[in-house]
């Protein structure tokens, strides 16, 4: 739930998956693209070491002079952490590898659960006026990934159309359920979004009619497809909305922001 103290408070939503190669970055860069384009005001929050999120929004590892890393570890200031990209209407929170020694050091923090929770709630964020605050998940279920859940009002799970795709989706729920107990009771899984998906495979085809069997509805209407757009657009540091704003991947993630803000009204 929204903070009811901040009326104007941004929704946070963390894009996971334990399982990598999924999809989670690419949806959160385009997902956030297509937002701004409906004219909300988006923050994306790089939580992978890995840092994929900042390189393909256009910014190097040398202008990443405070990252995540020091708004979680360190308590600095959105000023000093929030960039804004040349998306208009999408700013980032970046990430270096300096994250990846996060969990051992987050481990005898007492409030090492809520770190990215307070950081993301300090007075200075409503100056920004973001409407959805999106946060990319490293593949694992780390102590980040729980910090992203504690964080968040809710979760997009991308999901692979592959074989054993349904199969890891039984850990995270688990976790949410453990965090909804523990730390977040509100804390809800807004959608799982079927990416990479080929209609000429019926591999594709059975999985989603598993997951819409086995999730109902769950699972967002919206197919992101496999498009090689989407796969050049990191390569231009852009989104692929900018890349090729026609392309059948640009329009997955502009129906995929609509449908999503439409399960919020």
């Amino acid at each position: 739930m929204h903070d009811p103290t901040r009326p104007g408070a941004p929704r946070i939503i963390a894009i996971a998956n334990q399982k990598g190669g999924v999809g989670k970055t690419t949806t959160a860069i385009n997902l956030g693209a297509a937002l701004a384009e409906l004219g909300k005001r988006i923050l994306l929050v790089d939580l992978d070491p890995q840092g994929n999120a900042s390189t393909g929004l256009g910014v190097p590892a040398s202008q990443r002079e405070h990252t995540t890393y020091d708004l979680i570890l360190d308590e600095a200031s959105l000023e000093d952490v929030i960039q804004e990209t040349k998306t208009p209407g999408l700013w980032l929170a970046p990430s270096t590898t300096d994250l990846s020694s996060a969990d051992i050091q987050l481990v005898a923090n007492e409030k090492r659960s809520f770190l990215l929770h307070d950081a993301l709630r300090q007075p200075q964020m409503d100056a920004y006026g973001f409407d959805f605050i999106l946060i990319d998940c490293p593949p694992s279920l780390s102590l980040l990934t729980v910090n992203a859940m504690v964080a968040a009002h809710s979760i997009i799970v991308p999901l692979q159309s592959e074989f054993f795709a349904l199969e890891g989706l039984s850990q995270l729920m688990l976790t949410v359920r453990e965090v909804r107990h523990s730390a977040n009771a509100d804390l809800r899984i807004d959608g799982i979004v079927l990416t990479m998906y080929d209609g000429r495979n019926n591999l594709s085809q059975l999985v989603e009619e598993d997951a819409r069997e086995t999730l109902g509805e769950m699972v967002f209407e919206t197919i992101v497809p496999r498009n090689v757009r989407v796969s050049e657009a990191p390569s231009y540091s852009i989104p692929v909305l900018e890349y090729d704003s026609k392309s059948k991947g640009s329009e997955a993630y502009r129906a995929l922001a609509l449908e999503m803000v439409s399960r919020r009204n």
